[in-house]
């Protein structure tokens, strides 16, 4: 008897430790994904990947530690050419059940392509590569979940937007 309550209170307490899992509280809606002219220096023009997505909570409770990450790989490539991150719960704010947010994922630093031309001449150039991003999700210190892949359009910022 006494085996089998010490039993009962180490699941509960297993159980109660558990972080959530990915897929069954979290979806990932309206990817889309393009190219973000950087700031210039001198007059070199950079351009970066960027993915966009929304992020919908669809669980029972509120999170405090939602992460999102991008792997960015050329084409032809087998190593990641950049990452990115985002908090989607950022500090001292929790994400609700039924909550959505917008996630943009744009590599930092490494991971651009560079040019003294405008912007949109680099998808000409025949050293341009197509770029494939991975997209993962994480809830607390959990294991990082894939949830969506997309190629990199050739094109310079989010659809619908004036350039």
């Amino acid at each position: 008897m006494r085996r089998s309550l010490l039993a009962l209170s180490a699941l509960v307490t297993l159980s109660a430790c558990s972080t959530p899992d990915p897929r069954v509280e979290l979806e990932v809606t309206e990817v889309e994904s393009y190219w973000a002219i950087d700031a210039p220096t001198g007059q070199t023009q950079f351009i970066a990947p960027v993915v966009r997505l929304h992020v919908h909570h669809r669980g029972a409770k509120p999170h405090r530690a939602v992460s999102a990450t991008a792997t960015f790989t050329r084409k032809g490539e087998t190593q990641a050419w950049s990452t990115a991150y985002h908090q989607v719960s950022p500090a001292g704010k929790s994400f609700a059940p039924g909550e959505t947010r917008l996630v943009v994922l744009k590599p930092e630093g490494e991971g651009r392509y560079s040019s003294p031309g405008a912007p949109e001449a680099m998808f000409q150039n025949p050293h341009f590569k197509d770029v494939h991003c991975d997209v993962f999700l994480r809830i607390g210190a959990g294991n990082w979940i894939k949830f969506a892949e997309t190629d990199v359009e050739r094109r310079i910022g989010p659809r619908g937007e004036a350039k």
